[in-house]
């Protein structure tokens, strides 16, 4: 008997983004299987942001396909989707510059990302009846939940501007995965913080994909972190892919270390 291999999480292909004149990203391709964690790296400017903006629905590709496959779901074209849309599919990220709501508390910002899964609608949170009622506990009650894991939860009642640089983007991924994904995207979660938050940061992604059961990419310029950290590495340089494979086959590879102009990674 034939076993079939179950289709990527994510599974992206020859993607193309124009701004104009300009050809961000180039054909390139990636994968992410499920229960990974996959790293897209590459020079400043080589099209990393473009490529989650593409998968995400901030932007819609000129070309290729995006494909997700959630866990006992069915594969799924998602290009061209808008970002609401995406997200109530099971991808959920971050940025690079933090977004919090900095004067809302800690737990009202998991909260918000927690809405995208209830189902009381506008016209409910207006009226508050006791469905609409009982399901803010629930919200609540999931989202405190949730803190927990990430270590936020006595600073619960804090507004999000009071805490720690490390712990703004801790809370940053619990609003993430606030939205309960399947596939969580990370766009450069190590920056700026010091090597302690680093190394806390790198074992937190770890529980998240081993106890949650949630594949993640991530795009990253601490090599240190990615060789440390990943299943998987892709390489994009000026908008195409130039490399992927293993960390140790990444770090070898004479095209990539070329492109990094000799950066040690």
């Amino acid at each position: 008997m034939t076993v079939t291999e179950a289709s990527p999480a994510l599974d992206v292909q020859k993607l193309t983004m124009d701004f104009g004149g300009l050809r961000a990203l180039n054909g390139a391709s990636l994968q992410v299987k499920e229960g990974d964690i996959v790293a897209l790296i590459g020079p400043n400017g080589a099209g990393k942001t473009t490529f989650f903006n593409c998968i995400t629905g901030l932007y819609r590709p000129t070309g290729g396909d995006i494909f997700i496959s959630p866990p006992g779901g069915k594969k799924e074209r998602i290009s061209g989707l808008k970002v609401h849309d995406v997200t109530k599919r099971g991808l959920a990220r971050t940025f690079q510059n933090i977004r919090l709501f900095s004067n809302m508390t800690v737990l009202e910002n998991v909260m918000l990302g927690r809405h995208c899964r209830s189902s009381a609608g506008i016209l409910g949170a207006v009226l508050r009846g006791p469905k609409t009622r009982r399901e803010e506990k629930d919200i609540a009650r999931r989202s405190y939940a949730i803190l927990e894991k990430m270590g936020l939860a006595d600073a619960v009642n804090l507004p999000a501007k009071n805490l720690p640089y490390g712990a703004q983007r801790r809370l940053e991924i619990a609003r993430a995965l606030a939205t309960e994904p399947f596939l969580l995207l990370l766009d450069e979660p190590a920056a700026g913080m010091n090597p302690q938050e680093t190394r806390e940061l790198e074992s937190l992604i770890r529980r998240i994909r081993d106890e949650e059961h949630i594949s993640i990419l991530l795009i990253e310029h601490d090599m240190k972190l990615v060789m440390s950290l990943c299943d998987r590495v892709t390489v994009l340089d000026y908008g195409q892919k130039i490399a992927e494979g293993t960390p140790r086959e990444i770090r070898e590879n004479p095209v990539v270390i070329k492109a990094y102009l000799g950066e040690d990674i």
